[in-house]
C-alpha cells in the first residue's frame, strides 16, 4: 500500500498506519485529528466506514460502534457493501437519527504519465485566479469552493477561446488532493477528461502531493477516466448523515 494513503487513513480513522496494513476490522471512536482530510467535513461524525485492503475501518459514535462490532467483527470488505447489507445498516442507523449519505470508490495515483495536448490550449488556474469560476455550474466538479478543502489548482482544455473541459485539486489533507472534472456536454468522449486529470495528477506529483479521485459506484464514465489517466482503485468510502427532520 502506498505510505502517504496508510498515514492518511489513519488519521481519518483515527487509528494506527499498522492497523490499516494488518488483516484484522478495527472499531475506534472519531476524533478530529490533525492532517485528515476535510472536504465537506461536519460538526460531528456519527459513522464511516472504510474498505481498504481486504478488511474494514469503522469509526465514530461509542454507541453505533458496539453495534457494528458486535455484527462485523470478522466481515471481509469483499461483499460488505452489497445493497442487502446497505439496508441492513440504514435501518440501524435509523434508530439513532442518522441514515447512510453516500458510498465512493477511490482512486490514487503516485506515476506521472504523458499526455498529448497537442489539439488543444491548455490553461492554468491557481489560488485567486480560480475565483473566477465561483458559482459557474459548468465547473461544479473541478471547484467546489469548500472552505475546509480550499481549491488550489486547476486546468483547462480550450479550443477557440471557448473553455471545453476543466479539472481542479482542492487540498482535502497536506497530503492528499482530491481531483474533481467537468467537460462541457457537448465535448464529451474526445477524451478531454482523461487529459485534464492527467495534467493535473502530474503537477500534483511534482509537487510531493498524493492526488486521489473519487466517484460514484454507478459512474462508470467516471470510473473511466480514473483509469485513463493512470489511477488504480485503492479503497471505498461509506459516509452518514443525519436523517431529514430528526437531528
Amino acid at each position: 500500500m502506498n505510505d502517504i494513503l496508510c498515514r492518511q487513513i489513519a488519521l481519518d480513522y483515527c487509528c494506527a498506519p499498522e492497523e490499516v496494513m494488518d488483516s484484522d476490522n478495527h472499531f475506534t471512536g472519531h476524533k478530529f485529528l490533525e492532517g485528515r482530510r476535510r472536504y465537506e467535513e461536519r460538526g460531528r461524525c456519527f459513522l464511516k466506514i472504510a474498505g481498504i485492503n481486504g478488511k474494514l475501518l469503522f469509526c465514530g459514535d461509542p454507541q453505533i460502534l458496539e453495534w457494528c462490532r458486535s455484527e462485523y467483527r470478522e466481515t471481509g470488505s469483499e461483499w460488505f457493501f452489497e445493497a442487502k447489507n446497505m439496508r441492513r445498516i440504514n435501518d440501524r442507523l435509523h434508530r439513532d437519527g442518522y441514515q447512510i449519505e453516500m458510498i465512493h470508490p477511490f482512486y490514487i495515483t503516485d506515476r506521472i504519465t504523458e499526455a498529448d495536448t497537442g489539439e488543444y490550449d491548455i490553461l492554468w488556474y491557481e489560488g485567486a485566479d480560480i475565483e473566477q469560476f465561483r458559482g459557474d455550474a459548468r465547473f461544479n466538479k473541478a471547484y467546489t469552493f469548500d472552505t475546509g478543502a480550499p481549491d488550489m489548482l486547476g486546468v483547462g482544455a480550450a479550443r477557440d477561446g471557448q473553455i471545453l473541459g476543466m479539472a481542479g485539486a482542492s487540498c482535502d489533507s497536506p497530503a492528499m488532493w482530491q481531483i474533481g472534472i467537468n467537460v462541457n456536454p457537448d465535448s464529451r468522449k474526445r477524451g478531454i477528461g482523461t487529459l485534464l486529470v492527467t495534467l493535473l495528477k502530474n503537477e500534483l506529483i511534482k509537487k510531493g502531493i498524493l492526488p486521489f479521485y473519487g466517484t460514484s459506484v454507478s459512474h462508470i464514465g467516471s470510473q473511466k477516466v480514473a483509469l485513463g489517466s493512470g489511477f488504480r482503485p485503492a479503497w471505498i468510502e461509506l459516509s452518514t448523515s443525519a436523517a431529514s427532520g430528526r437531528l
